[in-house]
């Protein structure tokens, strides 16, 4: 989201046809949403890479396609045919066991291929899944969800990244123009209606994935599911908003290291912070670059783009914190039935986040205090689909929820994002929790 994750394999069942269907459709659908993801943009714009830890457009479909074709095809589609050898080395990313690979903050040097070849390298692995899938039993299906999930992560990315790359321009460039034109930003300085809190009554609680609450898949880093003792503790309804935050600026919130941490006072100091990222001042007031383009900031909206060490320090600043991930875990599995989920319509993937309602499911991906380490009895599997998630569980800190980016799917209450503590080009914010 991040680095991607192997779920757990399920126990084999009859696979049958109307279930090879069924997973023919979904996987077009996926792959098709991958390109009107890519549709407005351009050659030029596929191409850039404005930060290591961001990628090309082009460069996230083609690595999709490499997955499918490395750990699906090659081993279960018998004559299978390489599309380009080539690509094996220049789409890799971090599966040492999958050989070599091109360097990740060089992948914006990387003019050719061009979006042209991606698009037939894109249609060949497709033909030959196809096929595969026209007989594939549950081994196989199982890789495929995994590849599909693969894929949706990626699709976060592409517009995270690509509005990072937007976001240096000048121009401030319109991804897409808004739908309704009339629900942009307003300078407006009001607030939203006051934060209700959430009583939750500890105890020992089961925390991870839970097969029937959460689903069947699930990738490896939210298991195994284990018993966590959670004290007292209350929860906001809602994040915090861009008006909220605001009064912590006016406060003269990034010039007070009472309220930071020492590695994020050093960031301040070192990055010349002063407001969230993508925000900008102007004449009348700040402005935020959206991926509808440059817009006044909404007072209204969830504070987004903030990283661990602002989120910390807001929330000691107002006279709070950020919550476990497992009180944040609790929480949502008492406030969130299956049925509340399901008629929720915030389903769709969006360019920016709406303002905040109170509930559980938002538009921010909410920062937690929580390190990303191992669940208790965590091992990581074996082979290359193995390498990336228990390698990465350091220096990191947990994030829960969904964000306006997030793929339908993605938002199960077991699932964990992480990042480093000073990122701020992902759709980041924060909801408040007390001690009870």
């Amino acid at each position: 989201m991040y680095p991607h994750s192997v779920a757990a394999v399920p126990a084999a069942a009859p696979f049958t046809d109307d279930d090879r269907a069924a997973l023919v459709r979904q996987y077009q659908a996926v792959r098709d949403r991958t390109e009107a993801l890519a549709a407005p943009l351009s050659a030029e714009d596929q191409t850039v890479q404005s930060m290591p830890d961001a990628s090309p457009t082009k460069w996230h479909r083609a690595h999709t396609s490499w997955f499918f074709e490395t750990f699906v095809l090659s081993p279960h589609l018998p004559g299978y045919t390489l599309f380009d050898p080539a690509f094996s080395y220049v789409f890799n990313s971090y599966y040492e066991a999958a050989g070599p690979r091109h360097p990740r903050p060089a992948r914006g040097l990387l003019t050719r291929p061009g979006v042209g070849a991606i698009a037939a390298y894109r249609a060949h692995v497709d033909r030959a899944m196809t096929s595969l899938l026209s007989t594939c039993g549950q081994q196989v299906a199982d890789l495929v969800v995994l590849g599909l999930n693969h894929e949706q992560q990626h699709q976060e990315l592409l517009l995270t990244d690509i509005k990072h790359a937007f976001s240096l321009s000048p121009l401030f460039p319109v991804y897409v123009p808004r739908a309704d034109p009339a629900t942009q930003g307003s300078a407006e300085r009001e607030l939203a209606a006051p934060t209700g809190w959430w009583k939750i009554i500890g105890g020992i609680h089961r925390i991870g994935h839970q097969p029937h609450l959460d689903g069947g898949f699930h990738f490896d880093n939210e298991g195994p599911a284990h018993d966590a003792l959670i004290p007292d503790f209350l929860l906001a309804d809602r994040p915090v908003t861009n008006g909220e935050y605001l009064a912590f600026m006016a406060d003269g919130g990034y010039r007070r290291p009472e309220f930071w941490l020492s590695d994020g006072w050093a960031a301040v100091q070192a990055q010349g912070w002063e407001a969230p990222a993508y925000w900008h001042r102007s004449d009348e007031g700040w402005q935020v670059y959206t991926l509808h383009g440059l817009e006044p900031v909404n007072t209204f909206e969830p504070v987004s783009h903030i990283s661990f060490y602002e989120a910390a320090a807001y929330a000691l600043w107002v006279g709070a914190r950020l919550p476990t991930e497992f009180e944040w875990e609790r929480a949502a599995r008492l406030q969130a039935s299956e049925a509340d989920r399901a008629s929720d319509p915030r389903d769709d993937t969006h360019p920016h986040p709406r303002p905040v309602s109170a509930g559980l499911r938002q538009d921010i991906w909410e920062w937690t205090a929580s390190p990303y380490s191992p669940y208790p009895g965590y091992r990581p599997p074996t082979g290359a689909l193995g390498e990336y998630n228990g390698k990465f569980m350091v220096n990191q800190m947990v994030l829960r929820g969904r964000s306006c980016a997030t793929p339908a799917g993605h938002d199960r209450l077991s699932y964990r994002n992480f990042f480093p503590a000073h990122v701020r080009w992902q759709f980041t914010g924060l909801r408040l929790a007390q001690d009870a």
